[in-house]
């Protein structure tokens, strides 16, 4: 059994490599892209105070990879063209080969997915959270599997977890799309800009929706391929 010395330096690198991610995604955009502008968050900001319209919100969000609430001294990267497509600002080129299935391509290092349809072409794409590296609810390393997989059984808004929290399970899981054993993406309001799952895959709630009733109306009808 690890020491507990063992224990708290997980936790420790655990919790550093978290914030130290969540500080540089905004600061990616805000240091090297003039299409941005990067806001230091104040005390009282909430989203809906800072992006009263319903799109911009949703598209500062998902620049910014996170739908969790914001706090103060964080650093948001803002776009100087809040009237741009959402497609503009996908990490993932808006077509690549046809392959006759819909693909959906899910980025690690970007915290994106990208959904194409059967001709190659990018229908839409959203940020996503995944294994954060070490939990130390489990004490163990929890990571994103990656290469090829299929979504093989899906679940509606009512889809739970029957392992997290450890010891009672039904951590909500809205909208779940199994791809590998006890693997899944799936919706989730804690999606935070850095890794920090289990090793499911987090979407925006109604990326997930999406995803699930739209995109992939069959198993095995969408091929996922999971890259660092």
């Amino acid at each position: 059994m690890p020491s507990i010395i063992t224990v708290l330096l997980g936790i420790f690198f655990f919790l550093f490599a978290n914030t130290a991610t969540a500080k540089t995604y905004a600061s990616r955009f805000c240091a090297n892209d003039s299409q941005f502008t990067c806001y230091t968050v104040k005390r009282d900001d909430t989203w809906n105070k800072l992006f009263t319209d319903p799109t911009e919100r949703d598209l500062v969000m998902r620049i910014n990879r996170m739908n969790t609430p914001l706090i103060p001294g964080m650093k948001i990267a803002i776009p100087n063209n809040l009237d741009a497509n959402l497609i503009e600002f996908s990490p993932f080129q808006k077509r690549i080969d046809p392959s006759g299935k819909k693909v959906m391509l899910v980025s690690i290092n970007d915290l994106a997915f990208g959904a194409y349809n059967e001709q190659g072409d990018l229908e839409h794409w959203g940020p996503i959270s995944t294994g954060r590296g070490y939990c130390p609810d489990v004490n163990r390393a929890c990571h994103t599997p990656t290469g090829k997989f299929a979504v093989y059984r899906k679940g509606g808004a009512h889809c739970v977890s029957t392992k997290f929290p450890v010891g009672r399970g039904g951590a909500p899981m809205p909208y779940c799309m199994f791809f590998k054993g006890g693997f899944a993406l799936h919706g989730s309001y804690q999606v935070p800009g850095y890794h920090d799952s289990h090793g499911c895959i987090r979407l925006f709630v109604n990326d997930a929706k999406w995803l699930n009733q739209e995109f992939t109306q069959t198993s095995n009808e969408v091929v996922v391929i999971i890259k660092k």
